[in-house]
C-alpha cells in the first residue's frame, strides 16, 4: 500500500521527538543529529545508553567540523562491530573488571592448584620417534594459525618480526622457515599416506593494522615462499577502545576530540577472527582435526610440532599446550589444574608472578619449587597450541569466539581512584580452556628446551640484565640456539660434534656450537636426519655446515670450516671426505654502529665469510662429494 507524504512527513515528526527525547542528556550530541543517517543515530544513541555522553561536550554546532564528527561515528561502528556482542557488552565487561580491581579481587580465590597430567618426552628416544611418525601422519589433517600481530620495536627492530633473519649464516626469515617447514611436514605427511593427500594445508597469519600490509608485501614479493596464495590467508585484528577511569568511560585522543584512543587487544583475538571469518567450518566440512597456533619468533618450535602432534592424536587431548621444563619461580607462565571449591576445575596457563602467592596461599609453604627433577613440576608455558577442531568449534559456538579478558590499569595511588594512562580490556590465546567444561581433555607436552623454545623477544639491553643462567630470549640467544639444538640433534644421530665455547655478545653470555643449518627439505624429524647421517662423522667447533636440498647424505665426514650443499630434489648427493678450510668466523661489533643493519646490531655479532668449500648440484642425478677425489 502507497504512504502519503502526510504519513511520511509524521513518521519523521515521531522519530525526531523520539531521537530529542533519548538524546535530551546530551545537548551537543542532541543539535548535531541531523548531520547522521538514520544508522548512526542510533549508535550514538547507544553511547549515551552505556553512559559515553562525555565524547558530546565539546562537540560545536551543526556544520562546523561534521566531515570529523562523521569520522567519529565510523570508528565506533567499527569498534562496535569487531568486538563480540558490540561496544555494550565491552562497557559491561569493563566494569565488572574495574571493580574487581579496584577491589583487589584475586581470580584465583577458592581455587587450588595442582600438577595436571600430559606427557614429558625425551628427544630421540623409542616414544619420542613414534609419538613423531604418529604426528606427521596427522599434518594433513591438520591447520596452522601463526599469531603475528606485533612489530619488532621492542627488540630494536623496525620490521616486521616474521621479516627477521632467524639466523644470519642464511639470512632465512622466520616466515620463509615456518612456510617451509609446514610445506615439507605436508609433504611427509603424504608420503606416509602413500600419496592420499586430499588438500593443501591451510595456514592463516593473524596480522594487525601494524603488519598487515607489510606481512603481504613480505609474501608476494617471495612467492609465499613456495606456498601457493591460495593456502594462506590473513586475518587482521582490529585493536579495542580505551578505558579513562573506573567508570569505563572510554578514553579521547588527547590530540583529537573527534577519536576514541585504542590499544591492541591481545592475541586472544585470534580465536574470534577464526569464528568468524567461517574458516573453521570449512575446514571441519574438509575433514580436517586439528588447529596448531604458534607465534611469530620462535624458530625451534616445529622441531617439536610432528611429535607435540602425535601426543594430541594419540591422547586424544582437545587442548594440547607446548611446554618445556621450568625452574621454579622462572619468569615463564606454568601449565596448573585449578579446582574451585564449587567443583569448576580448567587446566590453564598461571602466570609465574601468580603461581608461587597461589601455592603458598592454598597450603604449600615453599610456594613455586624444584622438585627432584630439578625443575618446578608446573611446565612452562610457551604460548603454542593443538586444539582439536570439532569439540574447538563446539566451544566458539558458545562463546563466540570471546576469550576471558583481564585488566591491568596502572593507577596514580593507592587509593585506585584514577589512572595515570588509559587501559584496556586485553585477552590471551592461551586463556582459551577457561571456559571449556570439566569433560574436556585438556594436558600437555614437555619437551626439552633446547629442542624447542628459544623466542626473539628482548632487545640488547633488556637482555643484559636477565639475571646469569635465566635465559636471554634475545636476537642473540634465538640464533645461537638455533646452532646449538641442530649440533645437539646430529649428536643424538651419531655424529661427533666438538663442545661449544662461550662468547659474550651485547652483554649476553652465549655458547657458540657449530653453525649447522638446514632447510626443512633436509629434515623435518629425527627420523629424517637419522637415515641422512651414517659412518663415522665429525664437525669441528669453528665449522659451519650448511645443506639445502633434500636428497643429501651425511657419509664419514670430517669438517673443519665451512661446507655449503646446494642441490634440486632429484639430485641425491652422498657427502664424504675430509673438508677444511679458513670457514666463516663469528665476529663481535659494535650494536651502536649504525652502518651495520639493525638486523645485525640486535645480535652482536655478524657472520665473517671467510672461505667455504660450496657445491650445487642443479641437475638430476647421483653424485658424490669428496674432496679427495
Amino acid at each position: 500500500m502507497a504512504t502519503s507524504p502526510v504519513d511520511i512527513a509524521i513518521d519523521k515528526l515521531a522519530n525526531a521527538q523520539i531521537n530529542e527525547l533519548s538524546t535530551s542528556s546530551s545537548p551537543n550530541l542532541q543539535k548535531n543529529l541531523s548531520v547522521f543517517s538514520p544508522d548512526q543515530v542510533e549508535l550514538a544513541k547507544k553511547l549515551l545508553e552505556i553512559g559515553q555522553g562525555h565524547l558530546f561536550e565539546d562537540w560545536p554546532d551543526p556544520g562546523v567540523e561534521d566531515d570529523e564528527k562523521i569520522s567519529f561515528i565510523d570508528q565506533v561502528a567499527l569498534l562496535n562491530l569487531s568486538y563480540p556482542g558490540g561496544l555494550t557488552s565491552y562497557i559491561k565487561t569493563a566494569r565488572g573488571l574495574l571493580a574487581d580491581s579496584k577491589a583487589g579481587k584475586n581470580p584465583f580465590d577458592g581455587f587450588k592448584p595442582s600438577v595436571p597430567s600430559g606427557e614429558i618426552l625425551t628427544f630421540g628416544d623409542d616414544n619420542f620417534m613414534k609419538y613423531e611418525e604418529t604426528g606427521v601422519k596427522q599434518v594433513q589433517n591438520a591447520a596452522f594459525v601463526l599469531v603475528a600481530g606485533g612489530l619488532g620495536e621492542r627488540l630494536g627492530y623496525n620490521g616486521i618480526k616474521v621479516a627477521l633473519p632467524m639466523e644470519t649464516t642464511t639470512g632465512t626469515c622466520f616466515l620463509q622457515h615456518y612456510i617451509e617447514s609446514i610445506l615439507c611436514l605436508s609433504e611427509a605427511s603424504c608420503k606416509q599416506a602413500q600419496g592420499e593427500c586430499r588438500r593443501d594445508v591451510p595456514f592463516v597469519i593473524m596480522t594487525s593494522d601494524d603488519t598487515h600490509a607489510r606481512t603481504l608485501q613480505l609474501l608476494e614479493s617471495n612467492s609465499y615462499f613456495g606456498m601457493k596464495s591460495t593456502q594462506v590467508k590473513l586475518l587482521k585484528q582490529e585493536k579495542v577502545a580505551c578505558l579513562a577511569d573506573n567508570d569505563a568511560r572510554l578514553a579521547l585522543d588527547p590530540k583529537n576530540k573527534y577519536r576514541i584512543q585504542t590499544k591492541p587487544h591481545g592475541h586472544g583475538d585470534v580465536h574470534s577472527l577464526l569464528y568468524s571469518s567461517g574458516l573453521l567450518k570449512e575446514w571441519k566440512d574438509a575433514g580436517l582435526r586439528w588447529v596448531l597456533f604458534f607465534q611469530d619468533t620462535n624458530g625451534l618450535l616445529f622441531k617439536a610440532i610432528p611429535a607435540a602432534l602425535g601426543v594430541s592424536a594419540t591422547k586424544e587431548y582437545h587442548v594440547n599446550s607446548l611446554s618445556v621444563p621450568r625452574k621454579a619461580k622462572e619468569a615463564i607462565g606454568g601449565i596448573t589444574r585449578l579446582t574451585h571449591a564449587d567443583g569448576r576445575e580448567m587446566v590453564i596457563n598461571v602466570e609465574y608472578n601468580q603461581l608461587d602467592p597461589l601455592l603458598r596461599a592454598t597450603g604449600h609453604s615453599d610456594g613455586d619449587v624444584n622438585c627432584e627433577t630439578g625443575y618446578s613440576p608446573y611446565p612452562g608455558n610457551i604460548n603454542q597450541l593443538i586444539l582439536e577442531l570439532g569439540p574447538y568449534i563446539d566451544e566458539l559456538s558458545k562463546t563466540g569466539g570471546a576469550i576471558k579478558e583481564f585488566v591491568n590499569p596502572k593507577y596514580k595511588d593507592s587509593t585506585k581512584t584514577e589512572f595515570k594512562s588509559s587501559t584496556r580490556l586485553e585477552c590471551m590465546m592461551q586463556d582459551y580452556p577457561k571456559t571449556l567444561p570439566p569433560s574436556a581433555r585438556v594436558g600437555f607436552t614437555v619437551t626439552d628446551p633446547w629442542l624447542a623454545y628459544a623466542p626473539v623477544k628482548n632487545n640488547p639491553e633488556d637482555a643484559a640484565k636477565v639475571p646469569k643462567g635465566n635465559p636471554y630470549h634475545s636476537a642473540t640467544s634465538g640464533e645461537t640456539a638455533v646452532y646449538r639444538s641442530n649440533s645437539m640433534i646430529l649428536r643424538k644421530a651419531g655424529v661427533k660434534i666438538d663442545d661449544p665455547v662461550s662468547e659474550v655478545f651485547n652483554g649476553q653470555e652465549v655458547e657458540v656450537w657449530p653453525r649447522v643449518v638446514w632447510n626443512p627439505k633436509w629434515a623435518v624429524t629425527f627420523a629424517d636426519v637419522k637415515s641422512k647421517v651414517s659412518g663415522s662423522n665429525f664437525v669441528s667447533q669453528k665449522s659451519t655446515l650448511v645443506i639445502k636440498g633434500s636428497n643429501v647424505t651425511i657419509q664419514d665426514l670430517s669438517l673443519d670450516g665451512t661446507l655449503v650443499i646446494n642441490s634440486v630434489d632429484d639430485a641425491e648427493v652422498i657427502v664424504q671426505g675430509s673438508v677444511q678450510n679458513n670457514g666463516w668466523a663469528i665476529e663481535s661489533i659494535d650494536k651502536d654502529n649504525t652502518a651495520l643493519p639493525e638486523e645485525v646490531r640486535i645480535r652482536g655479532f655478524k657472520i665473517n665469510k671467510r672461505e667455504q668449500l660450496e657445491r650445487s648440484y642443479n641437475e638430476p642425478g647421483k653424485y658424490s662429494l669428496n674432496p679427495r677425489d
